[in-house]
């Protein structure tokens, strides 16, 4: 290995396992056990869900449960944070998958697994580099536009799969009209009519609904949030699933339209490898950027907000490897792309577990029912898998969380708006490139109009208070002016426009221009630029140009742009009474 290579391995933080196992007793064992069996039956029907959700066979959800979960369990370094399938990635899976092969179809399966590997490595990536701090750059309305989108189009899908209603041809003959009228009025570079289409064939639907699944799927729903409420901790999905499989087997509903989840393969998973070609793999791109992006927000804030309520420190940049690992070993066997779940999450804190240990134990318990027991799984009725999924997918349409942006700030709540009308109308894929964006604009729109004042002297000279951006703090012919940010492209104008206002507005002549510069951490060359169109014209105005409270990252920016020789190196100050003293004294010297 070249000395360079060792140099490089050297630098990485290598991850600390079995992180997450740390701060548990002996005596804490036996709770952490019984949480773990309460994980596996939370795990069991979701994640069966999921993978229908993502239209993958259930093997696919369960088998996410097994290898990846361990792994993760063993490398991460939050006790708290559980990984598995979500609705939201679920969403995102199907909607990257659907340009590549139809729910049903065995190709489909083998780039489940390919994506699973894309993000896994992506997650590596951003582990290597250190990248967690990404995960600041999407701010809280979009992704909670974003969340509440996907939610709204899982809890549809679900609805439909409630209903169970036969395919007729003449029922949708009008929607795929008007579905076709709709695409010819809209740009032709966007599918625009998805979800809209759905909803209307779905409503048009309900007539030939079959009323066995609709009881089966809204009795699993009610069951769910009825033991929420009175028992909360009994995992009321397995109560749901298994009282309604009884149900179906006893009445023998399967044969009056309610349909069963059918034989799934016995066993442990196997290693396995996704065979597409390999440009694919560039076409998977885009969708695993989407689902690792989403991840990578959701999972660091959750880690942070149990890190901080327990009292301990997670490594963001750890995680990130654990969620690398846990969605190569997704790939590699066989598994859904796992990310991190809110609801089970919450759930393990509420049974009371501190540790990863309960998904070890749920690894464990979950092998043992695919070795043993997949014909029981087979009798499980998908109207009952979808009214669970339903009711966790409720969590994900944050309606409370739009009400709060509409009270406190109108502009976060349009962009949180935006973005779940973005998800309806364009797709999820589409939708998380207008996430991004909407967040750059709004950096860019805030740092652009930064907090600036005018600042006037106290009577007793004790201290400077803003009067506001461009209005005259005072007639004796000082100004003193505050820049509240780095001085960049984006608010370069507004600087250069707010000194000439300044100048002109003074109701007397201005004898001394004085910036505040201690937010002016950083400058641009565009920045650079209009500092020294500033400093030039007061200069030909007569204009003394000091500066006051000038860190030195301010003083070295001059240095780099060579503009420390437009300002007298004495005319910098430590604070702005210094500047007002200095000014005085040189009233007094220009008196006869």
């Amino acid at each position: 290995m070249s000395e360079n290579a060792s140099g490089v391995f050297a630098k990485i933080r290598w991850p600390r396992p079995l992180a997450g196992l740390q701060g548990i007793k002996l005596a804490d064992v036996p709770r952490e056990f019984s949480a773990g069996i309460t994980l596996a039956a939370l795990m069991i029907p979701l994640n069966i869900g999921y993978a229908q959700v993502a239209g993958l066979p259930p093997a696919f959800g369960l088998y996410a449960a097994i290898i990846p979960l361990a792994v993760f369990a063993l490398l991460a370094s939050s006790r708290h944070l559980v990984t598995s399938p979500d609705a939201s990635i679920a969403g995102l899976v199907g909607a990257t998958l659907v340009a590549f092969a139809a729910p049903g179809d065995p190709l489909r399966q083998q780039y489940a697994l390919a994506l699973a590997l894309i993000c896994g490595v992506l997650f590596l990536v951003f582990w290597l580099f250190r990248l967690a701090f990404l995960s600041n750059f999407l701010s809280r309305a979009v992704m909670v536009g974003f969340i509440t989108g996907l939610g709204v189009e899982v809890f549809t899908n679900q609805v439909r799969k409630i209903l169970a209603a036969p395919h007729v041809s003449d029922a949708t003959s009008g929607v795929l009209a008007a579905a076709e009228q709709l695409k010819e009025t809209m740009a032709s570079s966007f599918d625009t009519e998805g979800f809209f289409v759905e909803v209307v064939a779905l409503v048009h639907s309900i007539p030939r609904a079959n009323l066995y699944s609709v009881a089966i799927g809204v009795s699993a729903f009610l069951i769910v949030r009825l033991m929420r409420r009175y028992a909360p901790k009994i995992p009321g999905a397995l109560v749901a699933l298994v009282l309604l499989t009884v149900i179906v087997a006893v009445f023998n509903l399967a044969e009056k339209g309610v349909g069963v989840l059918g034989e799934m393969p016995s066993g442990p998973p196997t290693l396995t490898m996704p065979h597409i070609p390999a440009a694919d793999y560039l076409r998977l791109l885009p969708g695993a950027m989407a689902i690792v992006a989403i991840l990578l927000c959701e999972g660091l804030l959750l880690v942070r907000s149990y890190s901080s309520k327990h009292g301990y420190k997670a490594d963001g940049d750890q995680m990130l490897f654990a969620y690398g690992v846990a969605n190569l070993a997704a790939g590699f066997t066989g598994s859904l792309v796992t990310g991190n779940s809110a609801s089970r999450s919450a759930a393990m804190e509420a049974s009371g577990s501190r540790s990863q240990l309960p998904s070890l134990v749920a690894a464990g318990t979950i092998a043992v029912v695919m070795l043993f027991f997949t014909d029981m799984l087979a009798y499980l009725p998908n109207a009952a898998l979808a009214g669970i999924v339903a009711n966790a997918v409720l969590s994900l349409i944050e309606v409370h969380e739009l009400r709060e942006l509409w009270r406190m700030r109108r502009s976060e709540f349009w962009i949180a708006a935006t973005c779940l009308l973005s998800v309806l109308v364009v797709g999820p894929l589409r939708a998380v490139i207008v996430a991004f964006l909407l967040s750059t604009i709004d950096v860019i729109r805030r740092a652009s109009r930064p907090e600036t004042a005018a600042l006037q002297e106290a009577p007793d000279g004790s201290h400077f208070f803003p009067v506001g951006a461009a209005a005259t703090a005072t007639s004796s012919g000082l100004v003193v002016y505050r820049f509240g940010a780095p001085l960049y492209f984006a608010n370069a104008t507004l600087f250069l426009d707010e000194v000439e206002q300044l100048i002109d507005r003074a109701p007397s002549p201005v004898r001394w221009f004085v910036l505040d510069a201690e937010a002016m951490v950083d400058v641009d060359t565009t920045g650079a630029e209009v500092l020294h169109q500033a400093i030039t014209m007061l200069s030909q105005r007569h204009i003394v140009f000091a500066v006051s409270r000038a860190d030195r990252p301010f003083r070295s920016w001059l240095e780099k742009y060579e503009l420390m020789a437009l300002i007298d190196q004495n005319r910098f100050y430590p604070t702005n009474r210094h500047a007002a003293a200095a000014f005085r004294e040189d009233l007094k010297g220009d008196k006869p």
